[in-house]
């Protein structure tokens, strides 16, 4: 069995008091946390109690700048890739879901990562949550605006590993509506 980060959306965010009432399935990914996962969940970082694990291992953020952030920046990547019909199927693919399973937060749950090292499991999400997931944020953000086309082109070189994640209405840790 592959590590996974999975993401999901839902109308409040996770705490100790209660249990969301509808969790939807964006995408899980195998072996990272990708590019994609860090964007969605990059406006509003706040982290939150896991809904699958103990610790305070769950990372939320503002479910319509995050999607918008990452369509911005698959648009970006695709004036690159025109002519990469797989890469425009992941889009339309990505963009549909995002779609469908709209809410108020992202919710990541990253647990099988960063349980992968020995580092302490708490610490890794805080410096996901203050450094890597705002310096990604950064990074697209620039591409974006047209200045950071060295970043934007190792983007399209490898655009699999950052956009192509499962995204599904079930993921391996599902929730009942």
């Amino acid at each position: 069995m592959a590590n996974r980060s999975y993401l999901y959306s839902a109308d409040s965010m996770p705490n100790e008091a209660e249990i969301l009432k509808q969790v939807r399935c964006i995408s899980e990914h195998n072996w990272d946390i990708p590019l994609a996962h860090k964007l969605m969940v990059g406006h509003g970082t706040t982290i939150v109690p896991s809904m699958i694990w103990s610790p305070p291992i769950g990372i939320a953020a503002d479910y319509a700048a995050g999607a918008a952030l990452l369509l911005d920046l698959l648009r970006a990547v695709g004036k690159g890739l025109e002519d990469d019909a797989e890469f425009t199927e992941c889009v339309a693919r990505t963009a549909a879901h995002l779609e469908k399973q709209q809410a108020k937060y992202f919710i990541l749950e990253t647990g099988e990562i960063v349980s992968m090292s020995d580092a302490d499991p708490v610490a890794s999400v805080q410096r996901l949550a203050s450094q890597d997931i705002p310096d990604a944020v950064s990074d697209a953000e620039a591409a974006i605006a047209g200045q950071n086309d060295d970043w934007l082109a190792s983007l399209r070189t490898d655009w699999e590993k950052h956009f192509a994640s499962f995204y599904s209405k079930a993921l391996y840790f599902s929730f009942p509506n």
